[in-house]
């Protein structure tokens, strides 16, 4: 017998709804900056090292950087895809490698002044887009999403390391 009981049948079937409505989201965000200088692979990994670099310098660990297979972990690849997009957003000046002080055998990433530079364009596109977009929805579909906003956080809350 399993340890864990199969989920009822509702919460199954909210479950496969929520998640095929954030794959659909994943591509229209991916679609939002298409006519973007940069992939949808290498702005997320850029607004990884943005994110990580927000808040205290002990919580940004500014000192350090992001570990190479932290960056492959944390967009589903593996460590030598992760080799590549960091390569090519280091020779565009976006991004600078270094060793881990730490551990010798280990890089890790830093963004640049033009890899924040690169973000913050990209996202003021995108917000330009999306704006567009909801403003197609009614006030109470507008609500309705501001109040899903802080339970879709909880959830992502829960994967996080």
């Amino acid at each position: 017998m399993s340890e864990h009981p199969l989920p009822d049948a509702g919460l199954l079937a909210l479950s496969r709804d929520f998640r095929e409505a954030l794959r659909h989201s994943i591509y229209l965000v991916r679609r939002l900056d298409a006519d973007g200088e940069l992939s949808a692979a290498q702005l997320s990994t850029l607004k990884m090292l943005l994110d990580s670099s927000e808040g205290s310098a002990e919580a940004r660990g500014e000192a350090n950087g992001v570990r190479v297979g932290e960056i492959a972990r944390n967009l589903g690849v593996k460590v030598p895809s992760a080799t590549e997009q960091i390569i090519k957003l280091e020779r565009a000046g976006l991004v600078r490698r270094e060793a881990d002080p730490a551990d010798s055998r280990a890089v890790r990433v830093k963004l640049t002044a033009e890899g924040h530079a690169a973000v913050e364009s990209a996202n003021t596109r995108r917000n330009a887009v999306m704006a567009g977009i909801l403003g197609s929805l009614s006030d109470a579909e507008r609500q309705a999403l501001a109040a899903a906003i802080p339970v879709i956080g909880k959830i992502n809350e829960t994967l996080q390391p």
